[in-house]
């Protein structure tokens, strides 16, 4: 089959790769982390003792900081903010240097995916029989419920479409299968 030079012919770029990754892992954070500060520990109410004639230091609340129990300074708000964007022409840069290296040794393409039923033993035949033996990562065309139930319960085998191939997912998998309709849908993309 004769591919476009223009997105499988292309030098890696380890950096914008690199990048690339880098994005994907940041936005997938869900930056939930949340400590309770002085102001938010239960109790803490009353001042612990009087101010002057005790002889120990000056108190305000059992919930500052430097007590035990007390409350957490400069912690976690629930409110962080971990996303990292990537400019669209670095990021199809990656891709097409990721798909370029997956060219040479790991793309397997086929005609199109026909299965009759949701068979998870049939599905392994079929990969068997393209020699798909290691980390296999499925790209789709179309919403094919078939071959998404099928693969699901597959150790090292990944699903997804054609517009949301992620190059985290391409280095992940060390095969990739595809159909023709999704291979020519993605060389439009990047072209």
């Amino acid at each position: 089959m004769s591919l476009s030079a223009e997105v499988f012919g292309v030098k890696m770029n380890k950096q914008v790769i690199h990048d690339a990754v880098c994005v994907y892992n940041a936005n997938l954070r869900q930056a939930t982390a949340k400590t309770k500060t002085r102001s938010e520990v239960s109790g803490g109410g009353k001042k612990p003792w009087r101010q002057k004639g005790t002889g120990r230091a000056r108190a305000g609340s059992t919930r500052s900081p430097i007590w035990v129990g007390g409350g957490r300074v400069a912690t976690p708000t629930g409110e962080q903010n971990y996303k990292l964007s990537q400019n669209k022409k670095e990021h199809a840069l990656a891709l097409k240097g990721v798909l370029s290296e997956k060219v040479k040794d790991g793309l397997i393409v086929i005609d199109e995916w026909k299965l009759e039923g949701m068979k998870t033993k049939k599905f392994a035949e079929i990969l068997k029989a393209l020699k798909a033996d290691k980390k296999v990562l499925i790209v789709l065309d179309d919403d094919n419920a078939n071959v998404v139930a099928s693969a699901r319960n597959l150790k090292n085998v990944g699903v997804t479409g054609d517009n949301n191939v992620a190059v985290y997912d391409l280095m992940y998998f060390d095969q990739v299968i595809m159909s023709k309709k999704a291979l020519k849908n993605i060389e439009e993309a990047l072209k």
